[in-house]
């Protein structure tokens, strides 16, 4: 699966995203590259420690963001808990492990990934995305996230939170999702030059 850059948005505010482009699942032998991507910021603590064999298991979950030489520039994770919410009805999903190489920084890789993750949640019937960060959460709230509590979030992910971290939480509904009590009112797809969230777990 390749998407490419944002140029046209449907009258649902779902994008047209033409072909070619360089964001695409994950695939098991990106799993050394997506923790060589990611370890520089696990070392600075923007994101939490996860071993090589962790990008192996859960490749699946990923999308990456290449150059035109196949060099992975960025990466991001959905993981789904259907069932397991605090309050609210729908599957929820986490939004996790969100970097882009610094050096590909503000040049709309995150936006890509940002809107590929977030069109592959719809398609999975996930009706709202959470997210935690430990910085400014600026990438989220440009891309429709609100701040939020964690009483909506997953129970299981909520649990796994550090609280010495003092992460920020955010969430955001999807479009065609009945809106729960509390939720933030569903916003368009995100904004073509988003700058990637360095700080999600």
């Amino acid at each position: 699966m390749r998407l490419g850059p944002l140029t046209v948005r449907t009258g649902e505010g779902r994008p047209v995203l033409p072909a070619p482009g360089g964001v695409r699942r994950a695939r098991a032998a990106d799993a050394p590259g997506l923790h060589a991507l990611s370890e520089p910021f696990m070392r600075t603590g923007a994101l939490r420690r996860r071993t090589p064999h962790v990008y192996a298991a859960r490749f699946a979950e990923f999308f990456v963001a290449e150059d035109a030489h196949g060099t992975l520039e960025g990466c991001v994770a959905l993981r789904a808990f259907p069932g397991d919410r605090l309050s609210a009805t729908g599957t929820a999903g986490v939004l996790h492990n969100f970097c882009v190489r610094p050096d590909r920084q503000r040049r709309g890789v995150g936006s890509r990934l940002l809107t590929a993750l977030l069109l592959h949640a719809s398609d999975r019937s996930v009706t709202e995305v959470f997210a935690a960060t430990t910085g400014d959460g600026e990438a989220f709230l440009r891309s429709g996230f609100r701040e939020t509590d964690s009483s909506r979030a997953p129970r299981t992910w909520v649990a796994a939170l550090d609280p010495s971290r003092g992460s920020r939480v955010f969430a955001r509904p999807l479009p065609g999702a009945a809106l729960s009590e509390g939720s933030a009112p569903v916003q368009p797809w995100p904004a073509r030059h988003c700058r990637a969230s360095t700080y999600t777990r």
